[in-house]
This record gives structure tokens, sequence and C-alpha cells, in this order.
């Protein structure tokens, strides 16, 4: 069996992205896994290789067929929009907005054509993308609305916790009004099918309560008791394996010890933070990352579409110490989902 082929978007010109992404196909697992070529623009990707003086080149091309897939010798589908002369590290920028958004667009287009078997995103900086006039939240809603996906979730994954979420990118407000027994019962099933697919045998999943102490019997808020208990019963009466609702600061403290394969967040802040400080480790003496683990998965596409789950780092941008991590944990699972959908 052919290595599935991996489209790897370059993230906002102006950040972490384009050095993370040369940087994870200098690694000879990726050759091995899979044949990588990046999206963006070449002069981009170029010019970071140069600056940070690493060892590869880059082969600009304008189709999948023309790609060579040789460790060293960078395939990159060049869009050509960036101007290289105006591109400022760490700087937001309509153009760098424009630059990122069509990468994005162009791998949907490319793994909905079945030119690619699976694609992995970049950082992307939200306030430049809709600067350059994209008015969407992120990229889960980006391939949403060009993939024609109704039902959909983020799922992220790390060594010891996976969360997947009720909402995301909506206000604090709004996500508490988005706790309803079906949405509850749909991210269930999307996530043991998410972790089936990455090879995961612990299916058992924990699900948050919304109000502290999951409304402790109705004293701190009702949605606990009317909206996420009925869920959790429902999902056990379809053969789930499910425990619910659990106080939130319980739930990932059992989660971190394996009591549960996955998780359901009511919310984004609620699943991403105690997400963050399992993978996310600083050096203080060495004043930089030492491992940024953690990889964001969009459930219910009709195509594989995996991220780093960090943003752009805008203040590290350009002076070479970012970490890959994260970008190979995408690849990695790109390619595991890539292998089960094939």
């Amino acid at each position: 069996m052919s290595k599935p082929i991996v489209a790897i978007s370059m993230g906002d010109p102006a950040s972490i992205g384009p050095e993370i992404a040369v940087k994870a196909l200098l690694q000879d697992a990726v050759y091995d896994s899979c044949r990588p070529l990046l999206v963006g623009d070449a002069v981009v990707f170029k010019q970071i290789i140069d600056k940070l003086q690493l060892p590869a080149e880059v082969h600009a091309i304008q189709s999948v067929k023309e790609a060579g897939f040789i460790k060293g010798t960078i395939d990159v589908i060049d869009l050509g929009i960036t101007d290289i002369r105006q591109l400022q590290f760490g700087k937001i920028d309509p153009n760098c907005g424009e630059a990122s958004f069509q990468a994005v667009k162009k791998m949907i287009e490319l793994a909905m054509a079945g030119e690619v078997d699976a694609t992995v995103t970049g950082p992307i900086n939200k306030k430049s993308i809709n600067e350059a006039g994209h008015h969407f939240a992120g990229h889960t809603e980006i391939y949403a609305h060009y993939t024609g996906t109704k039902k959909y979730a983020m799922l992220l994954v790390e060594d010891h916790i996976n969360v997947i979420h009720v909402s995301t990118h909506v206000s604090l407000r709004q996500a508490c009004d988005l706790v309803k027994k079906d949405r509850i019962v749909e991210v269930i099933e999307l996530i043991v099918d998410g972790l089936k697919k990455l090879g995961k045998t612990n299916l058992k999943i924990g699900v948050a309560g919304l109000n502290p102490h999951a409304g402790d019997s109705g004293l701190f808020g009702t949605e606990d008791d009317l909206e996420i208990a009925p869920a959790v019963e429902a999902a056990k009466a379809l053969g789930y394996d499910v425990e619910g609702p659990v106080p939130p600061d319980t739930m990932f403290a059992k989660a971190a010890m394996g009591a549960y394969g996955g998780v359901v967040a009511m919310y984004h802040d609620q699943g991403h933070i105690p997400f963050k400080l399992a993978g996310f480790k600083w050096n203080a003496e060495k004043q930089q990352m030492d491992s940024v683990k953690g990889v964001n998965i969009t459930l219910g596409l009709p195509i594989i579409r995996t991220s780093v789950d960090h943003g752009t780092a805008f203040e590290i941008a350009g002076k070479g110490i970012a970490s890959a991590d994260a970008m190979l944990l995408a690849i990695e699972s790109a390619v595991q989902l890539a292998k089960h959908q094939s």
C-alpha cells in the first residue's frame, strides 16, 4: 500500500508556521510514514530556510503530480501570494491573512478532489484573515463551510488527555445556551468514532458538568440536570461507556490518570486550559518551550484535517526556537486517520 499524501499549510507567513513545517519535514520519520507536501508560498519557506540555515531546499510546484517527495527537497504547491518584501515577522497583516487563508482553501480543494489523503494546518491569525475579508472564527469553521459540513466538533489529542468540545468559538454566554442534550450525544458519538480511528483502546468517556460541582443538584444551575445527565443516559442506551456529568476539576484529573479515554468539555476554555497545561512544557532556565504537544482534529468532515494546537507565537517568529513537536504529532495523527480511511 502506498504511503498517504499529506498536505501541510504554511499558516500565517509572519508566524512560526513556516518554520515548524520545514523543521518537521527534516525528520526521517515523516517521509517514512507519508508523502508530505507544503501548501503556501515558496518564497516564504525559502526565506525561513535561508534565515535559519536549515538543511533543505524548496521545490516549487503547481500540482501534486509534480511532487518528488524527497527528504531535503521540500515540495511546495506555490500560490505566490505573499509579498516577501513587505513581510514582517510577528505582525498582523491582511496580506499574510490572505496568503494563509488561500493555503487552507487550496488544501481543502485538493482533499475534496482526492488528490491528497489528509490535510494538516499550520497556525493562522484570525485578525489577519478577517482583515483580508474572510470572516471565519478559525480553521474549523473554514473547513465546515467549504466541505458543506453541518455536524462537526473539535477533538484535542495529547498523550494523556483527549477532549472534544460541545462548542468552541462562541461567547461564554452563548456557550452556556448551546449545552443541549442532542448536541452532547452527537459529540459523544464523534469522539468514540475518532478515538477508534486513532487506534485508541480506552473508549470510556467522561462528560463534564457545566456549572461548579456539576450544578450540585440544582444549587448552582440546572443545565447539568436538565441537559447533560439526560444526554449521558441516552448515550448509555446507545451502548457507549460514558460517565457524567462529572465536575470538570475532578474529571480532568481523572482523565490525566487514565480513567477516561476521552472527555467531553462543554465549552472552549473548559477543555483547552487543562489540555494545554498537560502538553505545553516551559523551560525557565532556557527561556523557551521544551515541548508543545497537542493535536487538533476536526471530526465529522468528509476529509481529514489535523492541526497543531497552538497559535502563531508571533513573539518568537523568525527566531529559530519554535518547537515542531505539535506539527510532528499532527502529521502522525493525519497518517493514522488516513490509514483507517483507506
